[in-house]
């Protein structure tokens, strides 16, 4: 049962029914077995267990699979006739333990006195029954054969204790074979002889220790500590032998024996917990033995890598004690490294050519830091995407990073002393991932204080270390100058812009931006630097729009909002029905470059930015363009949303985002600025979008703004034909603007021929020269229009006959005359038309 050997346990289960059988007659007579009742209760359950765990039997053999299903089938109808014993002892279990505790010593008695090498605990109740008892000479033969033994026996191999394997032991039960009548009896022991057998076990284990305590201390090389335990012999755990007693440990005896232990690496069935306890073992004797720090480095080099790969699957991810043992492992590493500026390390070394004793200078040891630290940081990013966000256990994870940043900073330091260019921009990379997506709070709040106290903040400044925008500047620049592979510098790119968006620093991650023309070439690169390259463009459009440039944001946003898989193109989760066109290694690969959650960008307030942006556009024009039929949409979401919102057969309150953005869209169609700003900054808006915003006040007033301007651009589109003329006092008190910013937007829009109008100066009004065409003549000249269309598409559809243009006017005469023929393949050819137009 503890090995799931489902096959084994069907065997031994039919060989105790037949046991049991041959016992029938003693068990009608005294009653079924107690022991018997727990096997059957116990082996039922543990069949339940096998059979839920839906993940162990898809891990089963053929036979093993096999196996479960009939032994279940079997004991469940087996166990039909002990049903009342079964629920007895299930409601009782404890005096079954008594039984159980107070049958141990016999059992250890008689299984030292079988002629199998067996230590009595693993042996099953049918085996037990089927022994046959050994006659007195073969009894004393075995128990001289096992005191030999005892004496001759290593400490490494003496992990259990025999117990009571005395021949006092065993000629007693030679005596007492003849007082029990049943076998059943013969577990069983009286009250008045356990007082003596727990005495004389306590005796025999005394004995057995004292005898291997002697022997431990005239073995001085093969110590170990004893622990004496309670009631038996102590439990001894000895360290696995690295070297034969009397080897010399010197550099090449150490060496071989790692490259021993890595051999194993990787291997199918390799136990890869014991391989880094053996370096681990390997690192304590070297130190022992003063072989350098060097061949330290070495095996530590080593023992991280056999870490990374405790986990074979690229999808599992390091549980805590490992990711905590490798977080120590490189800090010592490092500890070593700047203890130690004479060692040199890199991937090139030739283990040919490394130089591990101290006779030698200089040190030379192959391995490469920064390739550690690097896959310290993916593993990092796996724990993250495998935890729950939600989770308690997440915070407790991200409080790592702190240290993981620790980690990459040292390094950092440790390459600008001796790394290569490449190594230092690799190094520097790292450290930009981990901070161009923070927003830096002191830095901001030193910008928001006083004037006055600009010294002292500066002092604070300098004595808290570098500024996160001069860190950035710094490494991003080294990057720039030194990188010699486009991905890195793309990536440093991508993260510079995205950090000045961040911090409002608008105009310089915009010149970025342009300058590095990233967008001519990003669909060829790989799919991280894409998802990067999207999250930096709607950081780009976010800030445009609380600097209140709407139309930038719009553009920035327009990309990513419009495919409808802004999740996705962020890499913040995969769409349920792109996971029908994945397969399973595909999804899998996807999953791994999902950003962590801790990194995502609120889609709410990101979809809430794009639709305020694309109505500020979208109103003014519709309204200034109402009756023009080549009109073009701004924004096909918009005008999505706007249509669900007409197809709905009642009208309510708004309660979503979105629809909390069309009613505002119809209040700013009618111009009422009021009932628009309502809707849009509202208890229920702040607490979904506006309060995410690092200055949320200045971003509501930017949108009272906005939306008072662009309310008064829609109120004189759509009601100047009802205006002779109208004083702009009257229109800066409707919508509450100053008079300098009503004349600047009526101005606008008369230079721009939007408004057919002129400015009275000395009267301050606005004289409507009443140009813009009724409804009917709109509609008049829009037939118009699409008769000259068509007429156009027949012309040219008949010239491509003819082979002459104008042919149809100059032969209409000639086609009536020549009868219905040649006008009805006129007509066929208009037909063809009119089809191929649909």
């Amino acid at each position: 049962m503890k090995i799931r050997d489902v096959t084994k346990c069907l065997e031994e289960f039919e060989l105790l029914g037949k046991a049991y059988g041959k016992a029938k007659s003693i068990v009608d007579k005294e009653g079924v077995p107690r022991f018997y009742v727990r096997i059957l209760a116990d082996l039922e359950q543990y069949l339940n267990e096998l059979w839920e765990d839906k993940e162990g039997k898809k891990k089963m053999n053929k036979n093993n699979a096999k196996a479960l299903s009939t032994l279940r089938q079997k004991i469940r109808k087996y166990n039909r006739d002990y049903e009342s014993q079964i629920a007895s002892y299930r409601q009782n279990p404890e005096q079954s333990a008594d039984e159980d505790e107070d049958r141990k010593s016999d059992d250890s008695e008689g299984s030292s006195s079988s002629e199998d090498e067996d230590d009595g605990e693993g042996m099953s109740a049918a085996a037990f029954l089927k022994k046959k008892e050994p006659s007195g000479e073969s009894r004393s033969r075995f128990l001289r054969k096992v005191e030999e033994e005892e004496e001759e026996e290593d400490s490494d191999s003496d992990d259990e204790d025999w117990g009571s394997s005395d021949s006092d032991t065993d000629s007693e039960s030679d005596e007492d074979d003849g007082k029990y009548t049943s076998l059943a009896s013969k577990f069983l022991k009286k009250d008045e002889d356990k007082k003596s057998t727990e005495k004389k076990r306590d005796e025999k284990a005394k004995k057995k220790h004292d005898r291997k305590a002697k022997k431990y201390e005239d073995e001085e090389d093969e110590g170990g500590e004893w622990e004496k335990v309670k009631g038996g012999a102590p439990l001894v755990k000895e360290k696995p032998k690295m070297f034969a007693k009397g080897t010399e440990i010197n550099h090449a005896v150490v060496v071989k024996k790692l490259n021993e232990i890595l051999q194993a690496r990787g291997k199918k069935g390799t136990d890869r917990a014991a391989q880094i306890e053996l370096l681990q073992l390997l690192v304590t004797i070297a130190a022992e033995n003063n072989l350098g720090i060097a061949m330290d480095l070495k095996i530590k080099f080593n023992i991280v890598a056999s870490l990374y790969d405790y986990n074979p699957n690229l999808a599992t991810y390091m549980k805590p004690e490992m990711w905590k043992k490798c977080l120590d492992s490189i800090d010592e590493l490092l500890d070593m490294l700047f203890a130690n500026p004479n060692i040199f390390i890199g991937e090139n070394i030739l283990e040919e050519s490394e130089n591990l004793s101290n006779f030698e200078q200089p040190l030379r040891v192959r391995g490469c830091i920064l390739t550690l630290v690097e896959r310290m940081d993916e593993e990092f990013t796996k724990i993250m995407q495998n935890t729950d966000p939600h989770s308690q256990e997440y915070v407790d994870h991200l409080k790592d990073e702190g240290r993981v940043c620790g980690i990459i900073s040292r390094v950092q330091r440790y390459l600008q002393e001796k790394g290569t260019t490449e190594e230092i921009c690799r190094g520097y990379l790292r450290r930009v991932l981990h901070t161009y997506y923070k927003f830096d709070y002191k830095a901001h709040q030193r910008e928001q204080g006083p004037a006055g106290d600009s010294k002292s903040e500066q002092d604070q400044a300098e004595n808290e270390g570098e500024d996160s925008a001069v860190l950035m500047d710094r490494l991003c620049k080294y990057i720039y100058a030194k990188d010699r592979t486009d991905r890195i510098r793309t990536c440093a790119i991508l993260c510079h812009i995205y950090h000045h968006a961040l911090h409002s620093r608008w105009f310089q991650a915009r010149d970025l931006m342009l300058m590095s023309h990233l967008q001519d070439n990003i669909q060829h690169a790989d799919p991280p630097v894409q998802i990067l390259y999207n999250r930096t463009m709607v950081q780009l459009g976010i800030c445009a729009f609380r600097q209140g440039l709407i139309k930038d944001a719009h553009n920035a946003l327009l990309d990513i909002q419009s495919s409808g898989r802004a999740k996705e193109l962020l890499g913040q989760g995969l769409l349920m029905r792109s996971l029908q066109e994945r397969n399973p290694e595909q999804e899998k690969v996807e999953k791994r470059r999902q950003v962590p959650f801790h990194m995502h960008i609120n889609l709410e307030l990101l979809e809430c930015v794009y639709l305020v942006a694309a109505m500020l556009l979208e109103i003014p024009y519709m309204a200034a363009h109402e009756f023009d039929a080549r009109r073009r949409m701004i924004s096909k979401q918009f005008h999505h949303q706007l249509r669900v919102g007409e197809r709905q057969p009642l009208l309510g309150p708004p309660e979503s985002m979105r629809e909390h953005v069309v009613a505002a869209s119809k209040a700013m169609k009618m111009g009422d600025w009021r009932t628009c700003h309502r809707f849009i900054v509202n208890e229920k808006m702040n607490a979904k979008v506006w309060d995410l915003f690092p200055e949320a006040d200045k971003v509501r007033t930017m949108l009272v703004r906005k939306i008072q301007e662009e309310s008064l651009r829609t109120y004189l589109f759509t009601y100047s034909s009802v205006y002779d003329s109208i004083s702009m006092e009257i229109l800066s008190d409707m919508f509450q603007l100053e008079l300098p910013a009503v004349h600047s937007i009526v101005s606008k829009m008369i230079i721009g021929e939007e408004l057919m109008a002129s400015l009275d100066q000395p009267t301050q009004m606005v004289v409507m020269h009443r140009t813009e065409p009724t409804a009917l003549q709109n509609m008049a000249l829009q037939l118009a229009e699409k008769l000259g269309n068509l007429v156009e598409n027949n012309e040219r559809v008949f010239d491509h006959k003819q082979g002459s243009y104008g042919g149809y006017f100059r032969d209409q005469k000639d086609g009536y005359r020549k009868g219905e023929g040649g006008y009805m393949r006129r007509g066929g050819y208009r037909q063809q038309e009119r089809q191929a137009n649909y």
